[in-house]
């Protein structure tokens, strides 16, 4: 029986024999990122109404800065140090961090607290993008351009399960333990998945075999378009702005960024919009509003899972890469056309579902999938420095245009329809990266063939 369920498994998923171990432990691993960073989620948020909602885009502006503080701090670890050092030394690094705001929560007056909440704030903020930016730095580091297409559709589950555990773990013990003792919850959960990285950097060259394996039965070296002549065990090199100097010269690179740019942008405006629409709606009804979020998250859950498990690799490999990218901007084009016409509750809450859903179960591992055809130096410094900096770069030109534009006057449907056309434009972006990464898929095998 437990050979029928392993084989209709590995027939769901699509995943080969010899990568089995290695997948599990890539689920694992992100599961326990997602974990420690849920845990702490509801408390950043606590933090951020402490320190006066008013304040927020000035949070905001913090985290912007912050995020290109640390991006140095980073480059300079990815240089000095291989793959299986530097990335525990990162989540070591915010480890410390945490037992840091721990002590300082227990040893600061009210006063004080609400200041330490602020640099709370923008620190888990700084630490979510780049503790997943880490994760999957490794993951295209890791697995080749077909493995990616068909598993990380599968990873990603991992770490939708984790961030229902974790906002299950803060949201039962929070008021056993207290919100500060949750950060050493958290911090247990990040050195576990420090560990799990250790274990699964010792599955790269059975994953290579298996590519070569793969690309044998598909009659070509597909697995060279990763240059197998680099290891996980090499210390990686360059400088400390080789992130920022390579998205700005590379026409790929830089659309990834402007892909980036976009999507942060659209869901600022979106987020606005929801935030409006439902406090007219339930005005005076908290719990009213509570439950309508907890059942937009439900949805989006149920939604992502079943698409992550069952159809995610499937598509992106039969569809393509393309497919994937151009997904979210046909759902924000067609989503903020009807917002629109009728910015009402129904519209604003099947948009927000199918938005989520869509990249959480396509969009993002597509865009993961794109770096898997870059040099292993643009895996972690250019892409740390898309993930993050340009994120919040995207964050807060949402904020702040939608905040001016409403002031100007620009109603609900005025707002949803500016972003109709950047909808467009991002639509045109996803197809091209999408066959630039064939381009480059293509030209990295031909580069690998034997020549006479």
């Amino acid at each position: 029986m437990s050979w029928l369920i392993t084989r209709l498994g590995r027939r769901a998923i699509d995943v080969r024999p010899g990568e089995v171990a290695a997948l599990a432990w890539s689920c694992a691993y992100f599961f326990l990122i997602l974990t420690a960073y849920y845990i702490l989620r509801p408390i950043r948020d606590e933090m951020g109404v402490l320190g006066g909602v008013q304040n927020l885009a000035w949070l905001f502006t913090g985290t912007l800065i912050g995020t290109l503080l640390l991006h140095p701090v980073y480059t300079a670890l990815v240089s000095k140090f291989p793959r299986g050092r530097f990335v525990p030394l990162t989540y070591r690094f915010f480890i410390l961090n945490l037992v840091g705001f721990f002590l300082l929560f227990r040893w600061a007056d009210a006063a004080q607290s609400v200041w330490v909440g602020r640099f709370f704030f923008v620190w888990l903020s700084v630490f979510n993008l780049f503790v997943v930016s880490v994760f999957w730095s490794f993951m295209t580091d890791l697995y080749r351009p077909t493995q990616s297409k068909r598993l990380f559709g599968v990873v990603a589950v991992g770490g939708t399960l984790g961030a229902l555990l974790g906002s299950t773990i803060t949201t039962g013990l929070v008021g056993v333990l207290g919100p500060v003792n949750l950060m050493l919850v958290s911090a247990l959960f990040l050195e576990i998945a420090a560990r799990a990285a250790q274990a699964l950097d010792r599955h790269e060259d059975r994953l290579m075999q298996e590519a070569r394996d793969e690309a044998r039965e598909l009659g070509g070296p597909e697995f060279a378009a990763t240059d197998p002549r680099t290891h996980g065990g090499d210390v990686i090199g360059g400088g400390l702005s080789d992130g920022i100097r390579h998205v700005v010269k590379s026409p790929f690179l830089l659309g990834i960024a402007l892909l980036m740019l976009f999507y942060t942008i659209a869901a600022t405006f979106l987020y606005f919009q929801r935030i409006d629409i439902v406090a007219r709606v339930f005005e005076g009804d908290p719990e009213g509003r509570i439950r309508l979020f907890g059942g937009m998250d439900m949805a989006t859950n149920v939604l992502t899972l079943g698409t992550q498990i069952f159809l995610t690799g499937r598509l992106l490999r039969w569809l393509g890469i393309g497919f994937g990218l151009a997904f979210l901007p046909v759902v924000c084009l067609i989503g903020f056309g009807a917002l629109g016409a009728a910015p009402v509750l129904a519209v604003v809450v099947v948009f927000e579902v199918l938005r989520r859903a869509g990249n959480f179960a396509l969009s993002r591992p597509a865009r993961e999938v794109l770096y898997t055809v870059v040099s292993r130096t643009d895996k972690y410094k250019a892409k740390n420095f898309n993930d993050t900096f340009v994120y919040r770069l995207g964050d807060q030109l949402g904020s702040w245009s939608y905040t001016a534009m409403a002031w100007l006057g620009l109603g609900l449907s005025g707002l949803a329809l500016t972003m109709v056309p950047l909808s467009l434009v991002w639509l045109m972006l996803a197809l091209w990266l999408g066959r630039k990464y064939r381009s480059l898929q293509t030209q990295a095998v031909a580069d690998a063939q034997p020549r006479d």
